[in-house]
């Protein structure tokens, strides 16, 4: 996530004030949709008053993803091999790498001539990720989803306790893992009527550049952009709410109603330190807003108060959720298959 020299001394006078308990933060729920209620059936009695047998209870379709597959991808985008993928960097080439085989064997094609949208506005080489899975619907296909998240992270830093790799696994291999589990579901199911774009942009930490340019040669193309969905640090879960992520820029648009609408549940919650901290503005959904107007949003579950190692060493692979991420993208994927399946534009800016 990227945050400017006085924003981050800010963020650390507020959080050493949240410590001291002199500061509390606001959970409210201006959404107020409640959840599901449970209901019992009751049994049904056949004709001579005797209980009917009751039928076969259905058998739930089993959560696509696991702990174990999202932790087998974290453990190689956070590992020490990678050096804290700093754009530009040998071990952001190989993250790179890892990204374009994970698309390769999951029936993601090239969006461009090939995975690799070199950045023009970033002075070493750099490069956006970006796979694409067509539409199966003759006139839906017409519009685009953009899902993405940033693949780099700052790289090494100061060291603490003699570990001077900021290995970024909340900071964003989370993100990029949801991206990443994503694109191999609707890979393997095509069961997406617009199409679909995921994309993993470089150089965020630099200042959103990745997506900058990215953003801003899409509008130049003419591309027909529908909404864009950004993943950013879901590796821990919330403490204390009443829902499991929360998106930047709540109030531009409809996006939390119709996202807990597809989950079937209150998933998405209002975080009022998001808009104090102007988090909006510091993540890759921006410039898709500035570009293109449409509604474009970071899902989020790190709230300031639930993870200690922002920007650290100590932002380890250890130190993340791996059930919690699971959870999450199993919860998220009926919500993106059915924004992307709906048959008219339901996401609208307010």
């Amino acid at each position: 996530m990227y945050m400017k020299s006085k924003y981050l001394l800010f963020c650390i006078g507020t959080l050493f004030v949240v410590a001291c308990g002199s500061t509390q933060m606001i959970t409210t729920n201006p959404d107020n949709i409640p959840t599901a209620a449970n209901t019992e059936t009751p049994t049904p009695s056949g004709p001579d008053g005797l209980k009917a047998e009751m039928p076969k209870e259905e058998v739930s379709e089993p959560a696509f993803t696991s702990a174990e597959k999202v932790g087998a991808i974290m453990n190689y985008l956070a590992s020490d091999e990678l050096k804290g993928r700093d754009s530009g960097s040998e071990g952001i080439e190989l993250a790179a790498q890892f990204i374009e085989t994970h698309f390769t064997k999951n029936d993601i094609q090239p969006y461009y001539k090939s995975f690799r949208d070199t950045l023009s506005n970033f002075s070493k080489p750099a490069y956006n990720i970006v796979g694409f899975i067509e539409g199966t619907d003759p006139e839906l296909k017409k519009e685009f989803i953009v899902i993405g998240a940033h693949y780099d992270h700052i790289g090494t830093t100061k060291p603490v306790n003699g570990d001077y790799i900021a290995n970024g696994a909340n900071d964003n291999a989370s993100g990029t893992t949801a991206v990443l589990e994503m694109a191999r579901y609707f890979g393997q199911n095509k069961s997406n009527k617009r199409s679909l774009i995921f994309a993993l942009f470089s150089a965020e930490e630099k200042g959103l550049l990745g997506s900058k340019h990215m953003a801003r040669n899409m509008k130049e193309a003419g591309l027909n952009l529908y909404v864009m969905l950004n993943f950013e640090m879901i590796g821990v879960s919330l403490r204390s709410k009443k829902y499991e992520l929360y998106i930047t820029g709540y109030e531009k648009s409809n996006l939390a109603e119709i996202s807990n609408k597809y989950a079937g549940d209150h998933l998405i919650g209002y975080l009022p330190t998001a808009k104090q901290y102007g988090l909006f503005k510091r993540s890759d959904n921006y410039d898709f807003y500035k570009e293109f107007g449409v509604p474009s949003h970071t899902y989020c579950t790190f709230d300031f108060t639930n993870f200690e190692f922002y920007h650290k060493p100590g932002d380890e692979v250890s130190e993340m959720d791996m059930g919690h991420m699971a959870k999450i993208i199993n919860k998220m994927i009926p919500v993106v298959e059915g924004i992307t399946n709906a048959p008219t534009q339901e996401v609208v800016m307010k």
